[in-house]
């Protein structure tokens, strides 16, 4: 059997951090050794791309500017961390990747989505996750949720706006509708627990070895 490599994705305020920690918290204590990352981040270089990339002083940032650092963030990503753990037989659980700059640069920002393919694949080499679990979410309901999380405090991708983050669900819409093979949709108005319990048996369904799949 080979490892699994999942991947959350939502527009801020969706949950996907919260989900993705769940789901990782239910594996460890079934035994399982899961590598946990997100995007931006999960290295040390990638950590600090994260910061300049959500720090709102840098508000004029060129949009390409903007896709090309987050693409050297998932490339030292899958170079460090991703290609390592599964070629090591370790399921990797990723708080997003490259459905994000699909949605975020290619749609929202208007970059289109073939120049924002051909970037990821140079960023990632071709690696792939094998489901994306897409957590859909009004933009109004993610709003008060962020809110409360932050007390208003907006980084520098939530302060593009409402009419921004309504883009960016139907970019994932769009893009969940694409590979549904490779894709999940889920309400992510549900509460926390629901939506755990959703996820886990739809990845069961899916996957009987969950978090490891039968080799082909």
């Amino acid at each position: 059997m080979q490892p699994l490599f999942i991947v959350f994705e939502g527009i801020d305020g969706a949950g996907t951090t919260t989900q993705c920690n769940r789901l990782c918290e239910r594996l460890r204590d079934a035994g399982h050794e899961i590598v946990q990352t997100r995007e931006p981040g999960g290295t040390e270089a990638g950590e600090k791309i994260r910061a300049l990339l959500l720090d709102p002083a840098f508000a004029c940032l060129d949009h390409r500017a903007e896709l090309l650092l987050y693409a050297a963030c998932r490339r030292q990503l899958v170079a460090q961390i991703l290609q390592p753990a599964l070629s090591g037989h370790k399921p990797v659980i990723s708080d997003r990747y490259t459905c994000s700059s699909l949605a975020y640069q290619g749609i929202a920002r208007g970059l289109g989505l073939p120049l924002v393919r051909q970037i990821n694949a140079v960023a990632t080499a071709g690696l792939d996750a094998d489901l994306t679990i897409f957590l859909d979410l009004d933009v109004h309901t993610a709003l008060t949720r962020r809110n409360k999380r932050s007390g208003g405090v907006e980084d520098r991708m939530e302060q593009a706006g409402a009419g921004f983050q309504a883009r960016v669900r139907e970019g994932y819409l769009e893009l969940a509708r694409e590979h549904p093979e490779k894709s999940l949709l889920l309400d992510a108005a549900e509460t926390e627990e629901t939506l755990s319990l959703q996820v886990y048996k739809a990845l069961i369904s899916r996957f009987p070895h969950f978090p490891y799949r039968i080799s082909a």
